[in-house]
């Protein structure tokens, strides 16, 4: 069956961080117990666990897993690399500039490019050995996994498509996303990428820390933001097929292969909250002003990976979308501002309202902790005077990865030729208006 024709088959459970349970042969999975003896149809008991046993149980996500065969059954792991620009993992050597960065998009790659081939990574923080902050990839493919799989021991893997559409296969069943949705895969959860119609680009967020979870509503109250009934999980869907694998591991911030004689996605039934899951960011109720001032862009939060502080995240993914504007007497893009967090941006779709020219879909651009930046001088000139009727922003869609972490980017991001180097230019025009 070809990736295009299971992409038109798939169904979901839904409702974020529920105990899901799901088989694709009838008696699978064991009832009244997790372990029998024996289980039906000569499966094994598998216990994936993405936090640790002890922790409290509203944090506690672990999953069961009924396969074919147990995990254990792969070949030694030898160190490897990818084919591509590399894959990089924090911390980094060497210092960080404090300018404002930005870049261009990767350009779409020639025949026979995986994800993993075409990973690149253009920024860290933290430290994925003490199990804080994240890592930033870019992707752009033209093929399809085929027999490749792999998994992350440093980090749970958030992907955000720009162009294209995935099938992400993984042991729990299959996720289809196209531009406009996410997907979050579990730290250790294998899987591999199909690509049902053609080339694609797009972000990865590998995130060291805590598992996502959904941000407290605080005074908005029950509803609103991200709702729980539309994240959606993969129903069961095993390959029994055997032959010649590869499974490819992230390790302590290196790559590493190990043979296989059979497909790692041999999952028949599965029962738990740890598993990959995916949202259309369409879904997201946005709040704002109705009255004066810009929000602060926390209200955009999707999804956080707490930290040991309260209200410091160690990740916050938080998304521009379609929206009203009508605060009154305001000075409605994102004002100038220097933050403690440190903010990577990304383009899906269209114009993000600070910025008129150069960040383009595809694009990136970083502020780190401190660094000031705000509307460009062409787009205070135009907001500073407009017309403060009702403005629906819509065909756009731009998101942030913001960290209490410094972020440090690779050298390939500081030295490419994707970089732009005059990017600070952008607020030469803002001249002195003051009048005493």
């Amino acid at each position: 069956m070809t990736a295009k024709a299971q992409t038109t088959e798939l169904s979901y459970l839904t409702g974020f961080g529920n105990e899901h349970e799901t088989e694709a042969l009838e008696g699978a999975l064991p009832i009244g117990r997790f372990s029998p003896q024996r289980v039906n149809h000569g499966l094994y008991a598998e216990q994936f666990s993405s936090t640790a046993f002890t922790a409290p149980r509203a944090a506690n996500r672990r999953t069961w897993l009924y396969r074919i065969r147990p995990s254990v059954l792969q070949g030694d792991y030898e160190p490897c690399t990818n084919s591509g620009r590399g894959i990089h993992t924090g911390p980094l050597a060497g210092p960080t500039p404090p300018n404002m960065l930005r870049w261009d998009p990767l350009p779409l790659p020639g025949a026979g490019v995986d994800l993993l081939d075409g990973l690149t990574t253009i920024a860290t923080c933290g430290d994925a050995l003490a199990q804080t902050g994240l890592g930033i990839h870019l992707y752009a493919a033209s093929e399809s996994m085929q027999q490749r799989y792999f998994y992350s021991a440093d980090g749970e893997w958030l992907f955000i498509p720009e162009q294209g559409e995935l099938l992400l296969r993984t042991e729990c069943g299959r996720l289809h996303l196209k531009p406009g949705d996410i997907a979050v895969v579990p730290r250790g959860m294998k899987f591999a990428v199909d690509l049902p119609a053609g080339p694609v680009r797009g972000y990865v967020c590998e995130n060291y820390g805590a598992p996502l979870t959904l941000p407290e509503r605080g005074p908005v109250g029950a509803n609103g933001f991200a709702n729980d009934r539309d994240f959606q999980y993969p129903v069961a869907a095993y390959e029994d097929i055997e032959g010649e694998f590869e499974l490819l591991c992230k390790f302590g911030g290196h790559l590493y292969r190990a043979a296989l004689g059979h497909s790692p996605l041999d999952v028949v039934a599965w029962t738990g909250n740890s598993a990959p899951y995916k949202y259309q960011l369409s879904r997201f109720n946005v709040m704002g002003s109705v009255s004066y001032d810009h929000p602060d862009p926390s209200i955009y939060t999707v999804l956080t990976s707490p930290s040991d502080t309260a209200g410091v995240a160690n990740l916050d993914f938080v998304i521009f979308p379609p929206r009203w504007m009508v605060a009154e007497n305001t000075f409605r893009p994102p004002w100038f501002h220097r933050n403690i967090m440190s903010e990577y941006m990304g383009l899906i779709e269209g114009v993000y309202d600070a910025k008129e020219e150069g960040f383009v879909p595809g694009g990136s651009s970083l502020h780190n902790c401190m660094s000031p930046h705000g509307p460009e001088a062409a787009v205070f000139e135009k907001a500073s005077s407009a017309e403060l009727v009702p403005d629906r922003y819509q065909n756009t869609l731009a998101f942030m990865l913001e960290s209490r972490y410094l972020f440090q980017p690779t050298p390939w991001a500081l030295e490419t030729e994707l970089r732009q180097r005059d990017y600070a230019r952008c607020w030469d025009g803002l001249r002195k208006e003051f009048k005493a």
